[in-house]
């Protein structure tokens, strides 16, 4: 199946709704209100800091387990179990996002091509608030707080997911464009190069000098769930497609093979991370 879905063109963290803010609100509030820092409640319901965040701001359905915990801090008056069941599901959250990130946190295996800029889980703060910052239509700095700390809490994937294989195809353009100018840019290569340390993720750069390759047609994602199935997004400028038919991932799949075999190796990759820094 191809489902035509709404997009965001950044790398997609979904919008929030009414009651996922309010319900933050709340936690927000009596986190305060207990003297907490979101670290330190953070650890007391057994959540990232990042996660935390995500909820309070609205950006997050809250798990059942934060829930449960958060009621325990605050004294079991069930009144958090009570304003969670009334949480709206649907308004406000893209659904591609609902689906992809449902299985984006299970996945075993997630393929990124990227041709457009650097795919949401290996931006930096700064990278990333220079993109949002020139969004149109213009975002307000709520709404860029907003989609940083969505990001931040999706990128403790690559280090909480160790077993998950990550495989990152880049085009080298991306870096030559200094998006956010050139101390950005430093810092953005710094970060690669300590990511692409970790053993579960492989970042390959793509060429310009690389006349033609399997993924002219533009930008993809592949993932594996842990019942070995596999599904694929495709986000354009103003939508996406959510594809699950195995004939179109079957065709994903061997570009993205193909494109493996036509970008550098992981270690061309990186001596020419370390070249473009040096150069910078």
């Amino acid at each position: 199946m191809v489902d035509g879905v709404a997009g965001t063109g950044t790398g997609g963290e979904p919008e929030s709704s009414d009651s996922l803010r309010t319900f933050g609100a709340v936690i927000q509030g009596l986190r305060e209100h207990a003297g907490l820092s979101r670290e330190e409640f953070g650890e007391l319901v057994r959540f990232s800091k990042h996660t935390v965040a995500s909820v309070e701001l609205g950006r997050r359905m809250p798990d059942p387990e934060f829930v449960q915990r958060a009621e325990e801090v605050f004294g079991r008056t069930g009144a958090l179990r009570k304003a969670a069941g009334c949480l709206e599901r649907q308004p406000g959250l893209a659904a591609w996002f609902r689906r992809w990130a449902a299985l984006e946190a299970t996945a075993i295996a997630l393929y990124t091509y990227e041709c457009r800029m650097i795919p949401g889980l290996l931006q930096t703060e700064a990278y990333a608030r220079a993109l949002f910052a020139n969004q149109l239509p213009p975002l307000d700095d709520t709404q860029i707080e907003e989609r940083w700390t969505a990001r931040a809490e999706r990128q403790e994937l690559l280090r909480e997911r160790p077993n998950t294989a990550f495989s990152f195809i880049l085009e080298e353009h991306l870096f030559l464009r200094r998006l956010g100018g050139l101390e950005v840019t430093r810092e953005l290569i710094d970060h690669l190069l300590e990511i692409s340390e970790l053993r579960n993720v492989e970042i390959q750069l793509m060429r310009m000098s690389q006349g033609t390759h399997a993924g002219l047609a533009g930008p993809m994602q592949l993932l594996e769930t842990p019942e070995n199935r596999w599904f694929a997004y495709n986000e354009g400028q103003r939508g996406g497609q959510f594809i699950s038919d195995p004939k179109e991932i079957s065709v994903l799949h061997k570009r993205y093979a193909r494109m493996r075999s036509q970008a550098l190796t992981l270690e061309d990759s990186v001596s020419l991370l370390q070249r473009m820094r040096g150069a910078l």
